[in-house]
């Protein structure tokens, strides 16, 4: 009992929680350590913040707008350029070390970076430049379009042909100034050496008085602004590339001077039997031939009926599908000028039917035509038949810059007359693009022809589709005829002659009538489809809307039309400053900001499309696959020169 009493007066026992024996594996647990997340001072945060919004813009190439103000309040100092310096990639270095150095304010620096990517801009413009002059370069050809005679022997003409016409003194006593209001005044642009000034009158440049009356009888009374500049160049003697829209008069820029020069040498000596011609007029098809032709008989006949001191000219059309005969037989009685196709006319020279001995004056009416990829070596064979010197003109309403540059290797100190941009269409003509389906073409045609009164044009890609459209138009009783390059010369040329008469309302076509055919009052041009090339829309529209009077062009198209084709449309339609269809205005490119670069040129400089530029155009790339596939020249052109 007494021990239970000692027991319970006693003090508590203490009772202590035995610490584990600490194994070998606990002497490395760090796990507490790294748990442990020491304190930063506010003002050190804070600090950090700034640096890492800093290093953050600084490592961006392009800074936003949205940022500058935030940017520009941070002012690191050496401890937030060590940080910098610490994180960002080694490209930035540089830009860096010149922050450092400059002290510049990171607004000021912003700037700077914003002048390095305009520059970067301008330098991506500059490659594509580069680029595009590659380019030209691989395309164009490398031998100058001469004979290959005068290649051989190296002969080169260094002075144009000296004629005995001269610019009337008054006109020369003028200031400079005065010529240059002219050319502004009517939107001409001349280029070259030795510029001669435009004249504004027929009687100015000693037209004779029989000639001023034919033309006034044909009702042109004044120059257009291409036969201003144009006539005095030719008949000074100067070789010429003239460029205008469709319907401007071209066709009396290069026929009122031969006919000129014919006569001179008619009166200094008699042309004998088989002599001749003096005069040579080289065009892409044989209906354009027919027109110049019969364009020279009318002013050759009304000078000669006109003024009895005048001789009588002889003009001879060498064209195929007509006898050749009848050709051999006006060629074998002395002939002055000749109007050719180059097939019949190669044909002839070789065969020694006709021959270029005397020939002083060479024309190519739609010169880029021929000129073009596989037209070459025609020229050059038929240049190798000229003998000595002679005054070279290339006439177009579409040349592209290279079919340009191409050309001048031909000419003799040449002048560029360009009356409007090369390719442009005319602003006389009110364009109207439909989006139809393929089906319903045919079917909205009659709706379509009632837009305007007749004569109406209508142009078709294909063929098959002239003689469905022809056979229909037929069947709803509307007067129509068709030409394309399955018939014969016979029917083309009946069927041309109704049109013209007014006999027939409606004339449907390939591209064979669109190459500067000229007919009278045309009211209406449809294009059934949007050609491949928008050279060829060009040519097609160009024939309404002439000389000064309005026309519509109507065209249909649908999802089957290239995209690059359509982009070409669309600005040549803002060119024109025509109405553009909610389905174009909504079509982009990413080339489109390639456009109009510091060149000066807009658009393809190999074929003048205004929707792209050369590095993607769709005619140089379908012609080089179509070389590099061995393709024969009558193959790959088909489309084109089937028809001529």
């Amino acid at each position: 009992m007494d021990t239970n009493s000692s027991d319970s007066n006693s003090a508590p026992v203490k009772r202590y929680r035995r610490e584990p024996t600490p194994t070998k594996d606990d002497e490395f647990d760090l796990s507490d350590d790294d748990n442990y997340v020491p304190y930063v001072p506010i003002k050190q945060r804070k600090k950090e913040y700034h640096n890492d919004i800093l290093r953050r813009n600084v490592l961006l190439s392009n800074l936003s707008a949205d940022d500058d103000n935030s940017s520009s309040a941070i002012d690191g100092g050496e401890d937030t350029n060590q940080f910098i310096s610490n994180t960002v990639n080694n490209s930035n270095q540089d830009e860096l070390e010149h922050l450092r150095k400059t002290k510049l304010s990171l607004l000021d620096h912003h700037s700077e970076l914003k002048k390095k990517a305009e520059a970067k801009k301008e330098n991506e413009i500059e490659k594509q430049l580069k680029e595009e002059e590659k380019i030209l370069e691989i395309v164009a050809e490398k031998k100058a379009l001469m004979a290959v005679s005068e290649l051989a022997k190296g002969i080169q003409y260094q002075e144009p042909i000296k004629t005995s016409w001269a610019v009337p003194k008054f006109i020369l006593k003028q200031p400079e100034d005065v010529h240059e209001k002219t050319r502004k005044k009517y939107c001409i642009i001349v280029e070259g050496e030795q510029l001669l000034p435009p004249i504004r009158s027929f009687k100015a440049m000693k037209f004779p008085k029989c000639l001023i009356t034919a033309l006034k009888k044909k009702k042109i009374k004044h120059p257009s602004p291409i036969q201003m500049q144009g006539l005095p160049a030719v008949l000074s003697g100067r070789d010429i590339i003239g460029i205008a829209f469709t319907g401007s008069g071209k066709t009396l820029v290069f026929v009122l001077p031969i006919i000129m020069f014919s006569l001179e040498q008619e009166n200094k000596l008699p042309f004998e039997k088989r002599e001749g011609p003096y005069g040579l007029i080289i065009v892409p098809s044989r209906e354009l031939a027919k027109q110049i032709f019969e364009i020279i008989e009318y002013y050759s006949e009304s000078i000669y009926k006109n003024d009895r001191y005048m001789p009588k000219l002889r003009s001879c059309l060498c064209i195929g599908g007509v006898s050749i005969k009848e050709q051999e037989e006006a060629i074998n009685r002395g002939v002055h000028i000749m109007v050719a196709t180059p097939g019949r006319l190669i044909d002839m020279l070789e065969k020694k039917r006709v021959n270029l001995n005397i020939c002083r004056y060479l024309c190519m009416d739609e010169a880029d035509r021929m000129i073009d990829m596989g037209f070459e070596e025609d020229i050059r064979t038929i240049f190798s038949y000229f003998q000595g010197q002679r005054q070279t003109l290339l006439f177009s309403a579409t040349m592209p810059k290279k079919i340009q540059n191409f050309a001048r290797s031909a000419l003799v100190k040449p002048i560029t007359v360009n009356v409007g941009r090369a390719g442009a269409a005319s602003q006389d003509v009110d364009q109207e693009v439909e989006y139809v389906k393929q089906e319903a073409k045919i079917v909205l045609l009659l709706t379509t022809l009632q837009k305007t009164e007749p004569p109406v044009l209508i142009f078709a890609e294909k063929k098959q589709d002239v003689d469905a459209i022809h056979e229909y138009l037929l069947l709803k009783g509307v007067e129509a005829v068709a030409i394309h390059g399955g018939k014969d010369q016979e029917e083309r040329s009946r069927a041309i002659n109704e049109f013209r008469s007014g006999e027939k309302d409606v004339l449907v076509a390939t591209d064979v009538a669109s190459k500067g055919l000229d007919f009278q009052e045309i009211k209406h041009v449809i294009n059934y489809d949007m050609p491949d090339d928008i050279e060829n829309y060009v040519h097609r529209i160009g024939r309404t809307g002439r000389f000064g009077k309005k026309g519509i062009a109507t065209t249909f198209i649908n999802k089957s039309v290239d995209q690059s084709i359509l982009l070409d449309l669309k600005h040549l339609l803002i060119e024109a400053k025509q109405k553009l269809p909610p389905f174009l205005a909504a079509l982009e490119s990413d080339q489109e900001k390639y456009l109009e670069m510091g060149d000066g040129e807009k658009g393809c400089s190999y074929c003048g499309g205004l929707g792209h530029r050369i590095t993607n155009c769709p005619k140089l790339e379908a012609i080089q696959s179509k070389q590099a596939s061995n393709v024969g020249r009558k193959d790959f052109l088909a489309s084109g020169t089937a028809d001529w």
